[in-house]
């Protein structure tokens, strides 16, 4: 096994519900993997979306981390502390022309691709089956965006995932790990035009998903990503960033992903797949360790 000196893992849950199965399963995963390879796990509290983030739902996550059995370093990053230094990355893509004021409503691009498909010509969609953006605002000029944004029009700043690409001088790769033992890795081409212009911040916050993930794993040295397969295509757009903003890469690993009796991912309305459900059940950590396979 090849493992870099320290290696740094981390996990990284939004404070928007409580902790469920598949939350438990990746932070032990995280654990296991930082214990057995001698290197450090961090907790970093991803909550730029204040609206639906909250202080007791954070402390909800501490606490079922907490009985799980799993220690983490602190001081615990918070990206809602961070705003300014993602910001600064936001402008250094604003000064490269490589990203855009999108101005459409979500009515408007639907219209939109309504009218398109209507004609008979199919609509591209992300990998996640939303439709891409329609980007017909790319073409206004300097002068009309800032008319619009001066007069208070509501935009998100879109990556011009094209011009972006156009700019690579050659394809871009991440590095994956085949299994739970990072025993071996193959090179996977990233395909960011998958996703066409997505949104890289909003006007009220200086961020979105995409540009914070990046920047908190290359702040804080990460050298694994270890999170769940439905993120494993969203990696092409992060190597994108990456590459655009002189970032480290980490080494990825996309765990299977722990399923409800229904056979669809579990979510944050959790049932009897909560964490606190579970303890409070009488469930013990080395059980719930069994229930994810670990």
């Amino acid at each position: 096994m090849s493992i870099p000196a320290t290696p740094v893992f981390r996990f990284a849950p939004s404070p928007n519900g409580e902790l469920h199965l598949g939350h438990a399963y990746s932070a032990m995963l995280n654990a296991r993997l930082a214990e057995a390879t001698g290197g450090r796990l961090l907790v970093r509290i991803e909550d730029i979306d204040v609206t639906r983030c909250t202080p007791e739902f954070e402390a909800d996550i501490f606490r079922d981390l907490a009985w799980l059995g799993i220690e983490w370093e602190e001081p615990v990053r918070r990206q809602s502390e961070h705003f300014a230094e993602y910001e600064a990355l936001l402008l250094r893509l604003i000064n490269a022309e490589l990203v855009y004021p999108a101005f459409m409503s979500r009515g408007e691009i639907r219209a939109h691709i309504a009218e398109v498909e209507a004609k008979g010509r199919p609509w591209p969609r992300d990998p996640d089956g939303a439709p891409h953006y329609p980007a017909a605002d790319k073409k206004f000029s300097r002068a009309e965006r800032q008319r619009r944004i001066a007069k208070g029009a509501p935009f998100a700043w879109r990556l011009d995932t094209q011009a972006a690409i156009d700019r690579l001088d050659e394809p871009l790769f991440w590095q994956e790990f085949t299994d739970e033992t990072l025993a071996e890795t193959l090179a996977i081409q990233a395909r960011p035009e998958d996703w066409g212009d997505v949104v890289i911040a909003r006007r009220e916050i200086p961020t979105s998903y995409h540009l914070s993930v990046v920047a908190d794993d290359a702040l804080q040295g990460i050298t694994h990503v270890v999170r769940g397969r439905d993120l494993y295509a969203a990696t092409g757009i992060q190597r994108l960033l990456q590459h655009l903003l002189g970032l480290p890469a980490p080494a990825y690993f996309h765990h299977r992903l722990i399923v409800g009796s229904d056979g669809r991912k579990l979510s944050k309305s959790l049932g009897a797949s909560g964490v606190a459900a579970l303890r409070q059940a009488g469930v013990s950590p080395a059980e719930v360790r069994r229930m994810v396979g670990l």
